[in-house]
């Protein structure tokens, strides 16, 4: 067979799949989107004519057809190529030579901003199930009872503003808590309909739990994508661990992996824990150490981190000799205790007690999405609907 000149090959990774006219609930509508397929590549590299013609199709169209494109998000971040070197033979032949593992982070996407949401669990949930992990073993994790407890024992201001919200609620907040709890029965059924295991662990945040079981997946010689928008788990980043997020301003999943932490943060994952030790995380409610030396901000810790590598070895080092100017040597020595108090607050555990089941392993049956996510999306309109009545009549009668 004669090979592909380059415009035909730039056309046969960006040719579209039409897809039968069946309808699978992902929530909302996804307009178009556009997928490179390896398995049609191959088909149309066949003894035949290409024609210069592609089609869009209907993100809900997706999940009906995800094993017809098994192969199509493999050289994928999202719904984008990468760049060519990212899919030479060789990476493509390590890649398949481990097979991939999800586990998926489920409270962040029951959310829509800080408002709890069927709907957004529903339509991230089968974007995710069609376009990412296909019919890869998928584990999902949620926090578990008091879950925060041993870090608020740490740092009290430790997710605090979670807490205040709450302290005293409001008429509205007491509707909110009673619509999570139901809410939180009906994804738990959603999920195991879907043949997707579920872990929670009580005293445990859901984080621990997965940075827990990726050590041991890992063991057994898999690769381990975490499905999640939680920053906390970029410091888990290495060569077989990916993170896939979801981008609400693009409505789709993107894969985020080492070469792209590197690039972002022009240094390694436990840098970077070390870095949020030092300069805090505003939304944890974790201070940093410029609270008590205004002088020590995020220049100082970047160029004290790169000569030292890590929180540990910096202060060790400023304990025995000179590593910086006078304030930062000053506060590494005096505020040791508090910077060592951020690493025990901020880093994921990964002594939780759980053992990952090898069952888990198995290849998830995908049979049952379509109805069950279908079902979820009509569950999702009736509570809007009851959610909303007066809306909801005012725009019925036109």
């Amino acid at each position: 067979m004669q090979e592909n000149t380059a415009a035909e090959r730039m056309v046969l990774r960006m040719v579209e799949v039409t897809l039968p006219t069946r309808v699978s609930p992902c929530l909302p509508l996804n307009p178009s989107v556009s997928i490179p397929s390896e398995n049609l590549r191959r088909q149309i590299t066949k003894p035949r004519t290409l024609k210069a013609k592609s089609l869009t199709i209907s993100a809900m169209a997706a999940a009906a057809a995800a094993a017809s494109v098994s192969g199509s998000f493999n050289r994928t971040v999202g719904v984008q190529l990468l760049p060519d070197d990212e899919c030479s033979e060789g990476n493509k032949t390590q890649r398949k030579s481990k097979k991939r593992v999800f586990f998926l982070d489920v409270n962040p996407l029951c959310y829509a901003g800080s408002k709890p949401s069927l709907q957004s669990f529903g339509h991230w949930v089968s974007l995710f199930f069609s376009q990412v992990s296909l019919s890869d073993p998928v584990i999902a994790v949620l926090d578990g009872e008091n879950g925060n407890e041993q870090r608020r024992r740490l740092l009290p201001s430790y997710k605090a503003h979670r807490r205040k919200s709450f302290a005293q609620p409001t008429a509205s907040q007491k509707s909110m808590r009673n619509q999570v709890g139901r809410s939180k029965q009906v994804i738990i059924d959603v999920l195991k309909k879907c043949n997707v295991p579920i872990v929670k662990i009580e005293g445990h945040e859901a984080d621990d739990v997965v940075a827990t079981l990726v050590g041991q997946v890992l063991q057994r010689g898999y690769r381990v994508v975490i499905a999640s928008p939680d920053k906390d788990f970029k410091q888990l980043i290495s060569e077989d661990v990916q993170i896939v997020m979801p981008l609400v301003e693009l409505d789709r999943w993107s894969f985020y992996t080492i070469k792209h932490y590197i690039a972002q943060y022009n240094c390694d994952p436990q840098s970077d824990l070390s870095l949020r030790c030092i300069i805090g995380d505003e939304v944890d409610g974790v201070p940093g150490i410029q609270h008590l030396v205004p002088e020590f901000g995020r220049k100082t810790a970047l160029k004290l981190l790169k000569k030292h590598g890590s929180l540990e070895n910096l202060l060790n080092a400023a304990a025995v000799r000179t590593v910086g100017r006078q304030y930062a040597q000053e506060a590494l020595t005096k505020y040791a205790d508090f910077l060592r108090r951020n690493y025990e607050v901020l880093s994921l555990r990964r002594d939780v007690d759980v053992q990952f089941q090898e069952e888990w392993l198995a290849e998830r049956d995908t049979c049952n999405d379509l109805v069950v996510l279908s079902n979820l999306f009509n569950r999702s309109l009736e509570d809007t609907r009851k959610l909303t009545p007066q809306k909801w009549s005012t725009s019925s009668n036109g």
